[in-house]
């Protein structure tokens, strides 16, 4: 499994998911995270600015954590298979482990 969070400024889960151009991306294993790695994108290659009809280098993750989303990349992610999370949990390590026990916050 691979969850990427929302993380602009490198430290916290950021809003506006379709502007953000940086993701921590996690990949997970029997509940466990394997490894923790920066997916940094050029602008063009944000939600907002890239096509829904072309390859996105987030299309393989299987769930997108960030702190605010709008309806038109909810259903870009739905269409993808793609479940997404809106919380208000600040700390990208804590909201991954807290969706692996089944407790993160949703907004």
């Amino acid at each position: 499994m691979k969850i990427a969070v929302t993380s602009q400024n490198r430290r916290t889960i950021t809003q506006h998911a379709g502007r953000c151009r940086k993701f921590f991306v996690f990949t997970i294993e029997n509940g466990q995270i394997l490894s923790k790695e920066l997916l940094e994108l050029p602008k063009e290659q944000s939600f907002r600015e890239s096509s829904r009809d072309e390859s996105h280098p987030l299309d393989d993750i299987d769930l997108l954590i960030a702190g605010g989303m709008g309806e038109g990349l909810r259903k870009r992610l739905d269409e993808k298979g793609i479940e997404c999370i809106v919380t208000s949990e600040e700390d990208p390590e804590r909201a991954v482990a807290l969706y692996l026990s089944g407790s993160l916050p949703r907004e």
